[in-house]
């Protein structure tokens, strides 16, 4: 079942303060210890514990955490990885690039059983040291957690391998709002009408870069609805499922007037593809990102134009965001209608973006107080 002692050279060891130590191994078949036991009692009713547990657990689980506490860490990656059917292609993408370049080169070669606490603050120093940058360090830990937490529940590991780790800082960059002004002048500085249609559509109606990519007169369900239900994506460059959707799912997004008229005058002007797509590429019937890349990477640089300092492509759908919140849209409705998974992503991005409410709402409740107070 397990022994128990005492570290000490005390002449009397069961009288003295040191505490009991105890070995055992366990369901997988390796040694462990734990020591801080006052009595004796204490230490032996551990062990029953333990080995109650032991005996409970079936020989094919027993198997499963042997099989899996003495993999390689990298071997364990790939079999989690082949686990997954639910992650889309960028996030598996993603998992595997943080995986080849963070965690491999430091953590590949050690036993997923050897986990622990101080290993796991060991890494994220390093990652410190050698100057990774912040939101990488966020990327990597919430990818380490993850792996872990799944080898922890296996049994793999036996102890918490994140108790009392704390997770890297990181506060992310407010988003960079153009203007009105500044987005009619990037317009009119790229001379491209696919790309302006872009812009109307990402600004106008908060669509994700993919999304407005794939606009399709189809999808225009009412005079002021426009359905979203496809992206191009941007490392397939093929039209494929919404992010956090299912395929077949869709939202549905405000259609301004101006938006509308918009893509009627580019329709009338430049047509469609038999199956309703807008924004034609030269070699597909949609455009790709690396059209929209050129555009602003290549010809807007080169052109006197106001962009704001740090700005991207997405600057437009946090246009979008700015633009419902300072009509006093309510922010649960520009969650549905960017599409972002929960609330808490709208609220951390756009937050600052939110006209001030405690005046205002002092103001509203003043007028249902006042013969009250009187």
């Amino acid at each position: 079942m397990g022994t128990f002692a005492k570290v000490c050279s005390c002449s009397q060891p069961t009288r003295c303060q040191h505490p009991y130590f105890i070995r055992y191994r366990d369901a997988g078949g390796k040694q462990r210890e734990e020591t801080g036991f006052r009595t004796q009692d204490a230490a032996k009713e551990r062990l029953v514990e333990l080995y109650a547990r032991k005996a409970n657990t079936a020989p094919s689980k027993a198997e499963l955490i042997r099989h899996y506490g003495q993999m390689r860490f990298e071997d364990f990656v790939a079999d989690y990885m082949g686990r997954q059917r639910r992650l889309s292609y960028g996030t598996a993408y993603e998992y595997e690039h943080l995986a080849r370049n963070h965690l491999a080169p430091q953590l590949g070669s050690r036993r997923v059983e050897t986990f622990s606490p101080m290993v796991v603050e060991n890494f994220l120093t390093t990652m410190e040291r050698l100057g990774t940058p912040d939101p990488t360090q966020y990327k990597v830990w919430v990818l380490l957690k993850t792996l872990l937490l799944d080898a922890h529940r296996k049994g793999a590991v036996n102890e918490h391998p994140l108790e009392g780790v704390h997770a890297p800082q990181y506060e992310a960059e407010r988003a960079v709002v153009p203007t009105r002004d500044q987005i009619v002048g990037i317009k009119a500085a790229a001379n491209n009408d696919r790309y302006s249609m872009f812009v109307d559509m990402m600004a106008g109606c908060g669509l994700r870069n993919g999304e407005a990519l794939a606009l399709n007169v189809n999808n225009i369900v009412a005079d002021d609805v426009y359905r979203v239900s496809e992206q191009v994506h941007y490392r397939t460059r093929k039209l494929e499922k919404l992010k956090h959707r299912k395929p077949g799912e869709f939202r549905e997004v405000p259609l301004p007037r101006s938006i509308r008229e918009a893509i009627e005058r580019f329709v009338e002007k430049h047509g469609t593809t038999h199956d309703g797509y807008v924004l034609q590429g030269a070699r597909a019937k949609h455009m790709n990102h690396s059209t929209i890349n050129a555009v602003w990477y290549r010809k807007l640089p080169r052109k006197d134009v106001d962009i704001p300092n740090g700005m991207t492509n997405y600057g437009y759908r946090h246009f979008f965001a700015a633009n419902c919140l300072a009509h006093n849209i309510p922010i649960t409705d520009v969650a549905e209608w960017m599409g972002h998974k929960n609330i808490d992503v709208t609220f951390r991005i756009y937050r600052h973006l939110m006209p001030a409410s405690i005046g205002r709402a002092a103001r509203l409740l003043d007028r249902g107080l006042h013969d009250l107070a009187a």
